[in-house]
């Protein structure tokens, strides 16, 4: 017979959570205006808002941390995590930061002027977020597919390179700092990119003597689907994948939070000298100094160690297996998700589970909050309200897609709670025509308003 499937971990320590009523979590999240990033977690019992910095360090992750080094230059630790990164991931220059979008800040403060454009697979929040800020543009050129949930493509991450090749043909040079690969890409459903787009899209880039960088905060779990999903790569070690994955770029930026398995962290790492020594500036002013960077010695000795483990075949497998369980339940019970299953979260499709509200009164978002009330569980919306405003007319952007994100922390919740997940979304789905109206902004931050803004209830 077939064993039942196990997690290649044993528990070691609990941390306790805590149920509450209907009532009581319809009061704390109007208390919040209808934020769930307003919620504090005590009032949380299954959180999904995030699997950025969420999860559970190893018993070695632990270890290593009390050998963490302190010093504030020329740290160990640092020539430690310097090395274990060069070895990943083949680049030459390293910078550390306290985390991804901190990365994103020194990079982009080196490199992106004033009406840039920036082109890229479905731009993250805060990578959009600090491209604009400079006033600069984000343009997507992901392929088509991946707007679509019920299509089955297994690499709905991909650039479509006749979208790329018009934006770069249509611009200077002098205009496009870089390209950006996100891998996995997150807006976009946690889809991957093959390897055979990634050296499609570098080639492109090196016709057009542009750089290409890699928003890298998932790359393990993508040479994990490169490793399940396309030829000739069956037989090599994710780390093999990621390496030559890596080879053909410039650079990435890393959020250490995710395949790092760190709660904080994050870095830059570069081929490019004279992009490095512009970053080294901007690094110490924002961050510390370049051999911490705004992380301690003993998050630097943790993330060595992670960076390490998030790079084996039997974590990603156990990492995905979960995210793949949760879906499959929820397509059994026909819930509208992005299919195929992403490698970080489910994506549950809001225009699909909720059409009866309107878009202009956040459809997502209401779908989440409802998850919330009914559940405890939280999420969060990946559509208009994430979307933003326009930088120039104000007025709202309204993605192809509005999703609600389910994110799963690394090694955390047990495949009770999955099971919890899908009781609660089916009840939910049961009675989704019952849901008429949603919310109104009013107010909000006139950049990534999503993290603050505040609604009222329609």
């Amino acid at each position: 017979m077939n064993l039942p499937y196990a997690e290649p971990y044993k528990i070691k320590m609990v941390e306790y959570i805590k149920k509450s009523t209907v009532e009581q979590r319809k009061e704390w999240i109007k208390e919040a205006d209808y934020n769930l990033f307003n919620l504090s977690s005590d009032k949380v019992f299954i959180d999904l808002l995030t699997d950025s910095g969420t999860g559970a360090m190893s018993n070695n992750q632990w270890a290593a941390m009390m050998s963490g080094d302190e010093s504030y230059a020329g740290s160990s630790s640092f020539l430690k995590l310097k090395e274990v990164v060069k070895k990943i991931t083949g680049f030459s220059h390293f910078l550390p930061t306290h985390q991804g979008r901190a990365a994103e800040n020194v990079l982009f403060s080196a490199i992106v002027k004033e009406g840039d454009i920036i082109p890229g697979n479905s731009h993250f929040d805060t990578t959009k977020g600090h491209i604009e800020f400079r006033k600069a543009t984000a343009i997507d050129c992901t392929i088509n597919e991946a707007f679509d949930t019920s299509v089955i493509h297994p690499f709905k991450g991909n650039v479509d390179l006749e979208k790329l090749k018009k934006v770069l043909k249509e611009n200077s040079k002098e205009k496009i700092p870089f390209v950006i690969l996100t891998i996995t890409c997150n807006s976009s459903g946690g889809q991957p990119v093959s390897m055979q787009n990634v050296k499609e899209v570098s080639s492109v880039c090196k016709s057009f003597n542009i750089p290409l960088y890699f928003d890298s905060a998932r790359f393990a779990e993508n040479a994990y689907f490169i490793k399940k999903r396309e030829k000739g790569y069956e037989d090599k070690t994710i780390k093999e994948i990621a390496k030559e994955l890596f080879s053909y770029g410039d650079g990435m930026t890393m959020s250490a939070k995710k395949d790092g398995l760190v709660n904080m962290g994050g870095f830059i790492a570069l081929n490019d000298e004279e992009v490095y020594k512009k970053a080294t500036v901007y690094n110490i002013m924002f961050e510390g100094f370049i051999t911490y960077g705004g992380m301690n010695g003993r998050d630097m000795a943790a993330l060595a160690v992670g960076l390490d483990e998030a790079t084996e075949f039997v974590y990603l497998e156990s990492r995905i297996g979960q995210v793949s369980y949760l879906g499959e339940k929820l397509i059994e019970l026909d819930i509208p998700v992005q299919h195929p299953i992403g490698g970080h979260a489910i994506f549950i499709d809001a225009n699909k589970f909720v059409p009866t509200i309107p878009r202009n009164e956040y459809r997502a978002q209401a779908l989440a909050i409802e998850l919330y009330i009914l559940g405890g569980i939280r999420g969060v919306e990946i559509g208009t309200v994430l979307a933003d405003r326009d930088p120039f007319t104000r007025k709202n952007r309204y993605p192809e897609l509005e999703l609600v994100r389910l994110a799963i922390p690394r090694r955390t919740y047990s495949q009770n709670h999955m099971d919890y997940i899908v009781a609660v979304l089916k009840n939910i789905h049961d009675t989704r025509d019952q849901a008429k109206t949603g919310y109104r902004i009013i107010d909000e931050a006139p950049i990534m308003r999503h993290f603050t803004v505040k609604f009222e209830k329609i």
